[in-house]
């Protein structure tokens, strides 16, 4: 849709409407009586009306400026006469209309003039015989198009009769009359007076238009709410009143109340608010003592209106129930748009319809802040480096940007620089103020949350943020996150926990609030220069629960004496990630839940905290210590749920009682390249076990009893050539994925392993167990997935783990020696992918078995004719949803079952009706990429439907375009 324009001189929306009505009408039935009446009425009013004063033949086509003038009207009128369906050119036209206010939002207002609405609606009386005429004059022509237009021409009456209009017949009253009730309904319409939006409209029209599309505002049979969310000062409220500006229109009753979150905390609140949606909606005056004496009259008053109501900044769910309790309480056709901070709101109100309010884009946020700070869009060039830095400040927040830009208004350069160094050291208060308030609804251990989160760990992994946090508050922290999320304070983005900068600084400042000038008496330490400070001069203080020092990329050696930490008796969490320390600690608070020191500066852990006293602490980690050569006795930290030493490259030894840790959940020496020696295992808690990169280990540690937690298990980079019997202790192990070089045997038992769904082994050679297993009567019925990549797998090697695995579903072979894939492949019978891409060698395919659907043998050079003969077969393809990809011969053509080719780039087909099920073949050729010595296999390509288009883009895989329907993808190389 294109009709809406910014005006960056005016407050709200230009719609883009040249008319304010088009009258629809049947000329020989009402052009010189009502029609002609209604116009001037109209014309009067001062309503700016679209008639079409031509006389019109039957037969005649719809000219394009007669299109136009509908797209471009914002009330379309129709007046269903008599005979008004026995023209196909007011059919036609009808047609247009109701595709006009289905896309371009104008309001159909339909006028039954002497003819029953039923009469429309279900094509009887004149209109069904009308309709019968047209039907009898088109079968006569033998056009299908023909009758598809009949069908348009019924659909469109029944869509255009079930709006809500007006009704007149000679008995019913004066005729002038009914004119004047239409026109000051119209008036009505055209009149209401915009809301002002923002004096700088900037990136408001595609959210706009997004929102349109969320509404479904062509669709008048059900009710439907909405809610607009996110972090103060995005543009929620701004968002709300331009939707309201460009919709309003098509709504009989309006009301957008602002502020409800403020004006329910007033005495009698709710029930204020109560009165001023009837008020705003149907100019009824009236006053509840109670807000349970309001909700019947909300429901009774508008329940059977067209009703567009914004609620502006709700914070309760009280507020939702009394103002806008159920779908129900409003006419069909009606929408309800929520804005708030709260997402958890919108779900417990059982509003699913939502939409986020992100932050406006690099040049959007230019674009607002040269009108805010010069009142124009065009600026001195030398303050474009000062710009961006303000921009880079407000991280997209529109709040942040109005009110920078209007302080620096008319100052100099200078006065910028100063300003806003000022601003990135204290933040400024109107922004904090609105920021805040999310904050401040926040119960006690939330606010807490989100404090640690603001001040230490932003950009951590979920998991991470889970693990430590869980040490603090135990599982429920997992609710308190979810509050946050819900609350717009934080997001989850790629499983990692982030949060806007201002909100960040934010956190920040409320926290270095609580002593400003001795940061050793603040809750959490993050700032690297104050915790040095505390660190030298020993001004610690039993405040701080958290110290995160990042010391990464500062070289400063730490001069200390090793006992700052005794003074800080409630010390939870110290992450200590790189630095130089002049001396290794002498003391550690027994308050410590959390342990994690990277580079730590002595050979031996200290062991001080190698006692009872530290039955508490539930993660420990020493990763990247160069110095480490074992690790010391963990016996006494009962309670460890996370050991980490990955990275400590002279690290040559684990401790026995590192295996007898009852409830420790993860435990990691990756990459630790000189261990020698990992412990016998008897960890019932275990989850996640990391030993990649370890590449002095040779041997997979024992399992002393039954581990059923650990799920998935991932080794690379280790000299492991295979696994003890007693790995097969490993009952609730689902996924395997080992990588190294040399030889290993895939052992027997673990074809028996009750939960095994996924094996992945790439890069050996010799995977089949010894020769005196005996592997006759064995087969997995649970591995679904088999990964075999580069393993020198050979002609008699693969059919031995065919038969073994012959439940698979997913198999990859690529990159292998085999010459032949075997025949015995048929009976893999839930067979849905493979992947042979690479086998150089391989030169036959003797069997696909009838379940495969997902192929791909992109450059197999040696694959002989017949088999990519087979590959083509119609029969393969048959039931549709298949994607083959594989190697061609300059002298292969496509197969002739395909009925449309080219040798062009394009091609195009017509259909009717319903999609077919469509067989796809592309024949190209793979480029070779100079930059890595490689082919490359990249590919995109577009399939346009309607004017609708659905990418197809190829990675040397098939690939799955989304139509939905039926569909071969067959691509050679």
């Amino acid at each position: 849709m294109s009709l809406m324009a910014m005006r960056s001189s005016s407050s709200s929306f230009s719609y883009g409407f040249t008319y304010d009505v088009f009258l629809s009408f049947r000329g020989t039935d009402t052009r010189y009586g009502f029609t002609g009446n209604l116009y001037e009425a109209l014309r009067v009013k001062g309503i700016h009306t679209f008639i079409d004063d031509r006389e019109l033949q039957r037969g005649d086509q719809i000219t394009p400026s007669l299109l136009k003038a509908i797209q471009e009207s914002k009330i379309v009128i129709i007046v269903f006469s008599n005979h008004y369906a026995s023209s196909s050119f007011c059919l036609d036209e009808l047609v247009h209309i109701i595709h006009c206010s289905k896309e371009n939002g104008c309001l159909v207002l339909p006028i039954f003039y002497g003819v029953e609405p039923s009469h429309v609606r279900y094509q009887t009386g004149s209109y069904g015989e009308a309709l019968a005429e047209h039907e009898e004059a088109r079968k006569k022509e033998k056009y299908k198009d023909n009758m598809e237009k009949l069908q348009k021409w019924e659909m469109a009456l029944k869509q255009a009769a079930n709006l809500s209009g007006y009704h007149f017949n000679a008995r019913t009253g004066y005729e002038y009359e009914f004119i004047q009730m239409i026109v000051t309904y119209v008036s009505n319409k055209i009149n209401h007076t915009p809301l002002h939006v923002a004096d700088y409209p900037v990136g408001l029209e595609p959210r706009v238009l997004k929102l349109y599309s969320l509404l479904d505002i062509g669709s008048n049979d059900k009710v439907q709410m909405l809610g607009i969310y996110g972090t103060g000062g995005m543009g929620k409220t701004t968002l709300g009143k331009a939707i309201y500006n460009f919709i309003a229109h098509q709504f009989e009753c309006l009301c957008f109340l602002p502020n409800v979150r403020e004006n329910s905390t007033k005495v009698d609140g709710l029930e204020y608010l109560q009165s001023k949606v009837l008020f705003k909606t149907i100019g009824l005056e009236i006053r509840f003592g109670d807000i349970s004496e309001g909700i019947p009259i909300i429901k009774k008053r508008l329940q059977r209106k067209k009703v567009l109501l914004i609620l502006d900044d709700i914070d309760k769910l009280k507020q939702l129930q009394v103002l806008a309790g159920e779908p129900d309480w409003f006419g069909l056709g009606s929408r309800v748009i929520i804005t708030t901070r709260d997402k958890h709101l919108l779900k417990c109100h059982g509003i699913d319809i939502t939409y986020e309010v992100d932050g406006l884009n690099e040049n959007e946020a230019l674009q607002l802040l040269r009108w805010k700070a010069f009142k124009n869009s065009t600026v001195n060039p030398s303050y474009e480096g000062i710009l961006n830095r303000v921009v880079t400040y407000a991280s997209g927040l529109p709040l942040a940007l109005e009110v920078v830009g209007s302080n620096l208004f008319g100052k100099d350069i200078e006065k910028w620089k100063s300003l806003l160094d000022e601003y990135e050291r204290i933040p400024n208060k109107e922004i904090q103020k609105i920021l805040i308030v999310s904050f401040n609804n926040l119960g006690e251990y939330e606010q807490s949350v989100f404090l640690d989160i603001a001040c230490c760990f932003k950009g951590y992994s979920l998991d991470e943020v889970e693990y430590i946090l869980c040490a603090h508050y135990g599982y429920c922290m997992k609710y308190h996150i979810g509050k946050l999320v819900d609350k717009s304070l934080i997001k989850i983005q790629l499983s990692r926990v982030t949060l806007h900068d201002l909100i960040e600084i934010m956190g920040k400042e409320i926290v270095r609030k609580e002593s400003v000038i001795e940061p050793g008496k603040r809750t959490r330490l993050w700032f690297c220069e104050d915790i040095v400070r505390v660190l030298k001069e020993n001004t610690g203080t039993g405040n701080t629960e958290i110290i995160h020092l990042d010391f990464s990329s500062i070289k400063e050696v730490v001069d200390w004496n090793g006992k700052a930490f005794k003074k800080m008796k409630i010390l939870k969490t110290l992450v200590i990630k790189s630095g130089h320390f002049s001396k290794a600690p002498v003391y550690f608070p027994s308050t410590l839940r959390v342990l994690e020191w990277q580079r730590y500066p002595s050979q031996c852990l200290p062991s001080s905290i190698f006692n009872k006293k530290f039955e508490n602490l539930k993660i420990l980690k020493f990763d990247y210590c160069e110095y480490l050569i074992d690790t010391p006795d963990v016996s006494c930290l009962p309670n460890l749920e996370k050991i980490s030493f990955q990275s400590c490259k002279n690290l040559v030894t684990i401790h026995n009682s590192t295996g007898f840790l009852n409830k420790l959940k993860f435990l990691s020496v990756e990459g630790c390249c000189k261990l020698r020696y990992f412990p016998p295992l008897e960890l019932i808690s275990l989850e996640n076990l990391q030993i990649s990169r370890c590449k002095s280990l040779q041997s997979f540690p024992k399992i002393l009893g039954k581990i059923e937690n650990l799920k998935y298990l991932s080794i690379y980079g280790t000299s492991i050539k295979g696994f003890p019997v007693s790995f097969q202790n490993l009952t609730g192990l689902c996924n395997i994925s080992i990588e190294g070089h040399g030889m290993f045997r895939l052992p027997s038992f673990i074809l028996k392993m009750p939960k095994l769904s996924s094996i992945s082994v790439n890069g050996y050679s010799h995977l089949l167990p010894k020769k005196n297993d005996k592997l006759s009567f064995l087969v997995s019925s649970t591995v679904k997935y088999l990964d075999l990549i580069r393993n020198n797998l050979s002609d008699e090697c693969l059919p031995i783990l065919l038969r073994l695995f012959a439940n698979v579903t997913y198999l990859y072979l690529s990159g292998n020696n085999f010459k032949i894939l075997p025949e015995c492949l048929k009976e893999c019978r839930f067979l849905w992918s493979l992947q042979l891409n690479e086998c150089k060698s391989l030169q036959e395919i003797r069997g696909i078995p009838p379940t495969l659907k997902n192929m791909s043998a992109l450059r197999c050079g040696s694959l002989n004719s017949s088999s990519r003969s087979m590959l083509v077969n119609q029969q393969l393809h048959e039931g549709g949803e298949t994607k083959f990809c594989f190697p061609s011969s300059r002298t292969e053509t496509i197969p002739k079952w395909f009925e449309h080719q080219s040798k062009q780039p394009t091609i195009s087909f017509w259909y009717r009706n319903n999609f077919p099920s469509i067989a796809l073949f592309f024949s190209t050729k793979w480029m070779h990429n100079k930059d890595s010595n490689s082919i490359d296999t990249k590919f995109r390509g577009n399939l346009f439907i309607n004017g609708h288009t659905c990418t197809f883009v190829g990675n040397g895989n098939p690939f799955d375009p989304s139509i939905k329907k039926k569909r071969i993808t067959l691509i050679q190389g």
